[in-house]
């Protein structure tokens, strides 16, 4: 069908204009047996919450474990479906990297540190709750920044990685494109205020409202 030049020139540029909406930006968490439940659960309820806005569509969030296996068992017993490895060929725009307990067999993965590195070198976020610092200082994703892990444990991530500038008793630290965190209900704090970053204040204040953690503050 033939278009007048005015008309074709309109549609091409509402087709772009569809294909860039339709993009998909994708944070990945990274998800292991042992994991602490609320590092992960906390992210994909914000993420989750706000991918059903018009504003956050084209975001989704993908759980990626370090090896083969549909599930994995959080610490606290939860059942969780893992869609991807880091064996498979992707890009993230956001990488979250949560804790165990014992984070020694996860240092010890060359792999998985070589993922995290591969990821951090164009991911416009990496983030951390908790232990999780610990394995993004061995990839050294954390050298010469400013970083916290869990409450307690600064000393033995200054200990372990001297080229850090662990940060104590603060519940969020935000240093370049670097997110560390506590962890725990903290975990909830992080994912707003990179929720903030990814989009603005007044749609992180949104989700806050609707997963009711602004009312925490009134709640003690």
């Amino acid at each position: 069908m033939f278009l007048p030049k005015k008309l074709y020139i309109f549609w091409l540029i509402l087709l772009c204009s569809n294909s860039t909406m339709a993009a998909q930006h994708t944070i990945g968490i990274l998800v292991y047996d042992g994991v602490l439940t609320s590092d992960v659960t906390s992210s994909i309820e914000v993420f989750g919450a706000a991918s059903k806005k018009a504003w956050f569509s084209n975001f989704e969030v993908v759980l990626i474990s370090p090896k083969p296996q549909r599930f994995i068992t959080t610490e606290e017993g939860l059942s969780i479906k893992v869609e991807h490895t880091i064996k498979d060929d992707l890009k993230l725009d956001v990488l979250l990297v949560p804790s165990t307990y014992d984070m020694s067999p996860l240092i010890a993965n060359r792999e998985l540190i070589s993922f995290i590195q591969a990821q951090a070198k164009h991911a416009k976020w990496v983030t951390s709750n908790c232990s999780g610092a610990f394995l993004l200082a061995e990839a050294g994703i954390l050298d010469g920044l400013k970083a916290t892990t869990w409450a307690g444990g600064e000393s033995a991530l200054q200990s372990d990685y001297p080229a850090v500038e662990v940060q104590f008793d603060q519940n969020v630290v935000i240093d370049q494109n670097v997110i560390t965190s506590n962890g725990s209900v903290i975990s909830y704090q992080a994912a707003l205020i990179l929720l903030e970053k990814l989009s603005n204040k007044s749609y992180a204040n949104e989700i806050a409202d609707s997963i009711q953690w602004s009312r925490l503050k009134t709640a003690f």
